[in-house]
């Protein structure tokens, strides 16, 4: 700010206040400003079909702000993973505060402090005066800065594929050998199909991206193709898609925690918990602290070594089918079982759809021209672990194949406690980095300034994680309950919404060829949808994988 040092507004007279706002508003302004004279430059240059209004890929006032940095918490390794305590919620009057981190006081009281803490804004240059008439504009401004301004390139090319590859290769993988012995061996053609086209939808989201500067993220393509509905639809799905995930790792760890301690049992108050409700309990209790912390720094270092798990727990079935001699004697196997192909759509579809997270590596990629190569050997990587994981245990169990192959594993061998315990750990590690994109949206929408604390934030975070615990303790089916999310959220995310985003964006300017693909893979996510969420629903209903 000329002409001084940076204060938070507590420190700020009324007229010193006044007058950052003031400032504030004027550098809004001439953002907005210059974002015009672009769009007005562009246009002229740009088909008919290009030429979208600028509400239409205004993102200021748009719900969810934090969705970049939430997600980039839970996937990025390109850098040092910023502490959570250093971005702060925008509130609706679009003030954008400065950090805390200037004030020299440390007597503060943490549960005055806001819900999540301001980014630095450095602010560079005098505010012309000729373009005051856009201060009423931006009064309602649609954006933080942490969105709205374009994203550091940063990420190099090994760096995005292995963001892109620890995306796709995550608890996904415990299930395909179930999902073989649901589908039969023939089954393995559709997990194949599935990784095609899922990596086919995953360029397309790049082309949206493409089409106009401004987008960023999946919500910001929703919002540029179908406007504001677009927008809270998909940021609503992907959340439900997360919240799913958080659930899925309780049971993970409560039936793994199970299996290696299986006599476990606990009364309650008078009510007789039996070991799963015990464990799954524990598991909650486990990540609860996680999910207080403020800042998630070392949970991302963590949750970004997930690949390496994964592989690992894989090599644990390899060896223990190897050299372990582990299985079952000519077990019974299908080639095709028509009846139970649905659940093995649902879980093959939830194992591809990074998609959520695809836009966010791409915006922060150096190269960016190489994201299409970042794709093909994440899909490729993820796609020889599935078949090989799917081929080997089903060939180790056979029908008896349970929805955590883990499970399955003589718990007296090396390779088997390994595994278990690697899969127990990861989630743990993970479950707070994914629910944070919830909670940082959750807490954009709290209304009162004075609310935005955080004690606040503890209560929401608490909250979710309690709801998590209350459905996966009512509905502790793992494997049933990952195809529901793979059929009903996952073919949106993957394959239904990347199309129709980019048929909408790129209308009249595609071939009659591209159009033709675009639909029948929108036709293929609907129809898998339907089947795989009945499918899913009838055995979650039945009460049971």
């Amino acid at each position: 700010m000329p002409g001084g040092k940076m204060k938070f507004d507590e420190d700020l007279g009324p007229d010193r206040e006044d007058d950052f706002q003031t400032d504030d508003e004027e550098n809004q302004a001439e953002r907005v400003f210059d974002n015009l004279d672009d769009d007005t430059e562009s246009d002229n240059n740009n088909p008919p079909s290009e030429n979208l209004s600028f509400n239409e890929v205004d993102f200021n006032t748009s719900w969810p702000q934090t969705y970049r940095t939430s997600m980039d918490m839970l996937t990025s390794v390109s850098k040092t993973p910023p502490g959570i305590n250093f971005f702060k919620i925008i509130g609706s009057t679009g003030k954008i505060s400065v950090p805390k981190e200037s004030i020299q006081d440390e007597s503060t009281n943490s549960l005055t402090l806001p819900l999540v803490s301001e980014e630095k804004t450095s602010i560079g240059k005098e505010e012309p005066t000729s373009k005051p008439q856009l201060r009423s504009h931006v009064s309602c401004p649609k954006v933080s800065a942490t969105e709205f301004s374009s994203p550091e390139r940063q990420s190099s090319f090994a760096q995005s594929v292995t963001n892109g590859t620890n995306i796709l290769c995550g608890i996904g993988l415990m299930t395909i050998p179930y999902a073989v012995k649901e589908g039969g061996w023939l089954s393995l053609v559709i997990l194949i199909l599935f990784a095609l086209t899922c990596c086919y939808t995953g360029i397309l989201l790049m082309r949206c991206l493409q089409s106009r500067p401004e987008l960023n993220t999946y919500p910001d393509i929703g919002q540029a193709a179908f406007g504001i509905a677009g927008r809270l639809g998909i940021a609503i799905i992907l959340y439900m898609e997360l919240f799913g995930s958080c659930v899925e790792y309780i049971t993970l760890v409560s039936d793994n925690l199970t299996s290696l301690f299986p006599d476990t049992s606990m009364n309650l108050a008078g009510t007789e918990l039996s070991t799963n409700q015990v464990f799954s309990i524990t598991a909650a209790l486990l990540v609860l602290p996680t999910v207080w912390l403020r800042d998630l720094s070392l949970l991302s270092y963590i949750s970004v070594g997930g690949i390496f798990a994964t592989t690992l727990v894989a090599l644990c079935l390899f060896w223990a089918g190897a050299v372990n001699q582990v299985g079952f004697i000519n077990p019974r196997m299908k080639i095709l079982d028509i009846e139970n192909i649905s659940v093995s759509i649902g879980l093959f579809g939830f194992g591809f759809a990074g998609h959520a997270v695809f836009p966010n590596v791409y915006s922060s990629m150096k190269d960016q021209s190489k994201f299409p190569l970042v794709l093909y050997i994440s899909f490729v990587f993820c796609l020889v672990m599935y078949v090989s994981v799917g081929v080997v245990g089903y060939l180790l169990f056979g029908d008896k194949v349970q929805s955590q192959f883990t499970l399955n594993m003589p718990k007296e061998l090396y390779a088997s406690k390994i595994a278990i315990w690697t899969t127990v750990v990861t989630p743990l590690a993970k479950y707070a980095l994914t629910l944070l994109p919830i909670v940082s949206s959750i807490e954009e929408l709290v209304p009162s300034p004075r609310l935005r604390c955080y004690a606040m934030s503890i209560v929401i975070r608490t909250s979710l994680v309690l709801a998590s615990l209350a459905v996966a303790l009512s509905f502790p089916y793992f494997g049933s309950v990952m195809a529901l999310i793979g059929a009903m959220l996952s073919m949106i995310v993957a394959l239904i919404y990347p199309c129709a985003c980019y048929l909408k964006l790129h209308s009249g300017r595609l071939s009659n060829m591209q159009i033709t693909t675009c639909i029948l893979v929108i036709i293929v996510g609907m129809i898998s949808a339907i089947i795989g969420t009945y499918s899913a629903t009838t055995r979650i209903a039945g009460k049971g994988d």
